[in-house]
């Protein structure tokens, strides 16, 4: 069986740097906010190419978190309208929610699957304050010209990272175009912890004070409070683990590349559509999303041949029962997409084997 991800044999390749770094925070007696955090953020937002990089808890928290600072800041408030694409995933939607905004849903880019500036422009409106673009399968969107309408509409904008992390245009990385980058470090992420793990980048000082407050329950000091946080704090083993994988990162992108050139240069099925790549240097290859019109068919025929795919999404947001309130909005393009896409595997620690049994079976199939 191939599987879709093999998280025991990525982590097992760096076991014994991941087992010193697990000894090194042990040892020293100190397990939340210390220097393993302050290390993590600085050696990531050395890598973002950012002035900060804040460690929460999860890439859910970082999203939800920032949007709350803005609220705490004074640049957002109650009921205004964040513009994002209705195909992510919900933790892109729950963010909005939970601070009581309103989640102004536009449909993708039927290839890239990522927010057009054309929806964008259509969807603004007197209350929009935030463009929310999430770089969804590991592609960045089209930030040059979401910033230029930003910029022209005085919008600030969040870019979702948690599938995106080194992806870039012009040497620009993700997280670093907006006001404020979200990441996660789920274990399955480009950048995987070996637990929940998240964190917010930004060049914005105050942004940068009001976040470190808010992770820890609102305080920059200890017994005084200035805001009503929460408990969101990135601790020290996943930081020490992160510092390690690190490291690693661009070298993985690199493999999850060579995959997904050699399955778009060599799978050659006219039942399976292929994504699109606009920028080569702007996909590290998260998940190498096809689409196919007989999916379950075509799902069920790789698993008899030993191959493991998943669905990244099969109900999109609007259609979830937690999202009833917008069970009428109808979104052809993102629906169409969860009903179509499947991923195929790629992780950095395929073999050419693999790689080739996965062509192999995909050119094989028939409706």
């Amino acid at each position: 069986m191939i599987p879709f991800l093999d998280l025991k044999a990525i982590n097992g390749q760096y076991s014994d740097e991941l087992k010193q770094a697990c000894s090194r925070v042990i040892d020293s007696g100190w397990y939340i906010m210390g220097s393993e955090l302050t290390n993590f953020e600085s050696e990531f937002a050395d890598y973002c190419g950012t002035q900060y990089a804040v460690g929460v808890a999860n890439g859910l928290d970082a999203l939800t978190l920032t949007l709350r600072a803005w609220k705490e800041m004074g640049k957002l408030q109650e009921g205004d309208e964040v513009i994002v694409q209705a195909n992510t995933y919900i933790a892109s939607i729950l963010a909005i929610t939970e601070n009581r905004l309103k989640p102004v849903l536009v449909e993708p880019d039927c290839n890239s699957f990522n927010l057009t500036p054309e929806g964008i422009k259509a969807a603004i409106t007197p209350k929009t304050k935030v463009i929310l673009p999430v770089h969804l399968y590991g592609q960045i969107s089209p930030m040059v010209e979401i910033m230029q309408i930003a910029n022209e509409h005085n919008l600030l904008v969040l870019e979702d990272c948690a599938q995106s992390h080194g992806a870039m245009i012009d040497g620009k990385k993700c997280g670093t175009w907006g006001d404020a980058g979200a990441f996660s470090f789920y274990p399955g992420k480009n950048l995987g912890a070996l637990g929940d793990a998240g964190a917010v980048t930004t060049d914005d000082d105050e942004l940068n004070e009001v976040l470190i407050a808010l992770r820890n329950y609102g305080s920059h000091e200890k017994y005084k409070n200035k805001y009503k946080g929460v408990n969101s704090r990135l601790d020290e083993i996943q930081a020490a683990m992160l510092q390690v994988k690190l490291k690693y990162l661009d070298l993985e992108i690199s493999a999850r590349r060579n995959i997904a050139k050699a399955y778009t240069s060599e799978i050659n099925n006219p039942q399976i559509i292929l994504p699109t790549v606009e920028v080569e240097s702007g996909h590290v290859w998260h998940l190498y999303v096809a689409k196919c019109t007989h999916r379950s068919k075509f799902q069920k025929y790789l698993m008899e041949k030993g191959i493991q795919t998943l669905v990244h999404y099969p109900i999109p947001p609007h259609k979830q029962g937690a999202y009833i309130e917008m069970s009428n909005c109808k979104f052809d393009i993102s629906e169409k997409l969860h009903e179509e896409v499947i991923s195929l595997p790629i992780s950095p620690v395929m073999s050419l084997g693999d790689v080739r049994k996965v062509i192999c079976a995909v050119n094989e199939f028939e409706i």
